[in-house]
């Protein structure tokens, strides 16, 4: 056996919906280490499924095989103006440190920076703005180790058919081990967050998204209230404005994190307590502005487990589907804690991308990890279908290849790059045979 594997462990993801048992445990330092591992992999029938963070709710990294940890692969590579080259198991988190030093951010970020760069990419990661998109449409190239032990570097100019498909490859064309991303110059926001009424919101859905520069909101269940967040990009040198430290403690680790897990863990021994409290949380937090460098105002702490479902669906069908979704919530008597979250980004080429050829409002729904989201998510997932609405590949769904080849115009040519990749199916597991097929 590889003196690079270790007798695997249970494991299971952040938020607890998903657990396996690999055969082993592989944690490389290097690409030939990796090289070597694939190897053993296909010399010996074994699957190998990278695993970054966990922060994905879906079993996408489950494995009875390899798993392969890539959190030592990490760090900056290469710099080249704002192409800036990263190992494949850098975290988010730790992005803003290692590109203060040449005066650069990425473009945009979701509120959880704890993924590494390859779980991000590979699984859709987004944040929010109606002229962004997600992190694998900043992405310019990646180097894959495939199936067949070779090291492919896949960019615009480079292998550039398969581009679109590697950019967001959900582990199934290889080990991704570096990507290089297309930063931006540091800049700041100017945040403003507030609570305002359900209807006027969603009425003005599209006008806000189009007249911000970073749009969301959260749909607080049982009142008629949303917490609103409004993020305007300023340039680096202009003045800075942050919360104070009791501030941040206040809002972001009290507030967002402890009083919330107290929450959900009362809602779930009382039910009936849920709708007065939400809408007391609704006059107590989320009413503030101040401006700061840009990751300290997308990332906020998030240590309070939960599961999570999130579709993507047209812009415009946003409003529909949240009153729909209010309806079906009175209708049978659900109790939901958690609020919903609603984003925005721009339309992209990249073939699996869930905003792939549309403009797109993400709709998330959570639940706190100690309940059953079954009849929630399911039920809700039926009207996201009917809209068109795909599955974010990192999130909890029940879709199948069968139902994702109609939401997808390229979804034939994905698999195509699959085949030709990885024919022995070395990077499968069952989440990959469920929603790409055999």
């Amino acid at each position: 056996m590889s003196a690079l594997l270790r007798p695997g462990a249970p494991w299971s993801n952040w938020g607890r919906s998903e657990s396996a048992h690999p055969a082993h445990v592989a944690t490389p330092t290097s690409v030939d280490e990796i090289v070597e591992i694939v190897g053993y992999a296909r010399d010996n029938g074994l699957t190998v499924k990278p695993v970054g963070a966990g922060h994905s709710f879906t079993a996408i990294a489950a494995t009875t095989g390899i798993q392969l940890d890539i959190g030592a692969v990490d760090g900056v590579l290469a710099v080249d103006g704002n192409l800036v080259t990263l190992a494949a198991g850098t975290n988010l988190h730790q992005l803003p440190a290692m590109l203060a030093p040449y005066g650069l951010a990425l473009a945009n970020m979701g509120d959880i920076d704890r993924q590494t760069v390859a779980g991000a990419t590979s699984t859709g990661t987004h944040g929010t703005g109606r002229e962004f998109g997600g992190l694998a449409t900043q992405i310019r190239a990646v180097t894959l180790v495939t199936a067949d032990g070779g090291i492919l570097r896949v960019s615009e100019t480079e292998n550039a058919d398969l581009f679109p498909a590697a950019r967001l490859g959900l582990g199934a064309l290889g080990v991704l081990v570096d990507a290089t991303v297309e930063c931006v110059p540091a800049f700041l926001l100017s945040a403003v967050e507030t609570p305002e009424n359900f209807d006027a919101v969603v009425d003005g859905w599209e006008e806000r998204v189009a007249a911000h520069d970073h749009f969301e909101f959260y749909v607080w269940p049982h009142t008629d209230r949303v917490l609103s967040k409004y993020n305007t990009r300023l340039a680096h040198h202009e003045p800075r404005h942050p919360v104070s430290k009791f501030g941040t403690w206040w809002e972001d680790e009290f507030m967002s994190n402890r009083v919330l897990a107290a929450k959900l863990e009362l809602g779930r021994m009382l039910p009936k307590t849920t709708p007065a409290v939400n809408r007391l949380a609704t006059r107590i937090t989320g009413n503030r502005s101040y401006t700061d460098v840009s990751h300290e105002v997308f990332v906020s702490p998030r240590r309070t487990r939960f599961v999570e479902m999130e579709y993507a669906v047209p812009l415009e069908v946003v409003p529909e589907i949240l009153r729909e979704i209010r309806r079906l919530i009175d209708a049978n008597g659900w109790i939901i804690s958690f609020p919903i979250e609603v984003r925005a980004a721009a339309p992209d080429d990249v073939w699996l991308s869930t905003a792939h050829g549309r403009p797109t409002g993400y709709i998330a729904l959570h639940r706190y990890w100690r309940e059953d989201p079954t009849e929630y998510f399911r039920t809700i997932e039926r009207i996201m279908m009917n809209y068109g609405g795909r599955p974010h590949w990192g999130k909890m769904h029940t879709r199948t290849a069968e139902s994702l080849r109609e939401a997808y115009p390229r979804f034939d040519d994905f698999v195509a790059v699959r085949d030709r990749l990885d024919p022995q199916r070395l990077f499968g597991n069952a989440y990959l045979e469920r929603v790409l097929g055999a």
